[in-house]
């Protein structure tokens, strides 16, 4: 690790987010394991040369142990946020490697049932990340989030708001193809 390396300099992670939708149109959250209080939506890194819709199924299916849904939709343009310097070098994850994290966001609707949500780890080649997971409106996301991410959930609420209404009307889902 080179502590002295202008994090500006620092390449970005790349990731995905995914919003999954319930038949409700609310929207999945879970709670950090290591810093409790902390709610998101799924996330992860791209795997090298790995398709980005396929990243947010596996993705998916490591954090809440399902990926039974499809992708409705995605943001057109990629969201970014810095990492502060407590997580970027003080213990954090990726120990100086990268700025922060560039994402694509993706909507995904859930096809199954609570029952198959599953924060046990059994998909997960690390350690399980969540510990709690709830359905709350997709405009409440931006006040459980951890400050430093908190931007980019205010623009994904934006993006994807107009499939709440779409999804409680009963209206035909976009069907998302790359």
């Amino acid at each position: 690790m080179n502590v002295t390396t202008e994090p500006s300099k620092l390449p970005y992670r790349q990731g995905v987010g995914m919003c999954l939708f319930n038949k409700q149109g609310l929207v999945l959250v879970a709670e950090r394991r290591d810093r409790r209080g902390a709610w998101q939506m799924p996330q992860g890194g791209v795997q090298k040369d790995e398709d980005l819709a396929v990243t947010a199924l596996r993705e998916l299916k490591e954090e809440v142990g399902t990926n039974n849904a499809e992708i409705i939709a995605k943001l057109p343009q990629k969201l970014r946020y810095e990492f502060p310097d407590w997580l970027q070098y003080r213990g954090g994850v990726f120990r100086g490697k990268y700025r922060g994290q560039e994402q694509d966001w993706f909507a995904l609707y859930f096809l199954g049932e609570d029952s198959e949500i599953d924060l046990s780890g059994e998909h997960e080649p690390e350690n399980p990340e969540f510990i709690a997971w709830r359905w709350v409106e997709l405009t409440e996301t931006p006040k459980l989030i951890v400050d430093f991410k908190r931007p980019v959930y205010e623009q994904m609420v934006v993006g994807f708001m107009p499939l709440v209404e779409a999804i409680r009307k009963g209206a035909p889902l976009p069907k998302w193809a790359e």
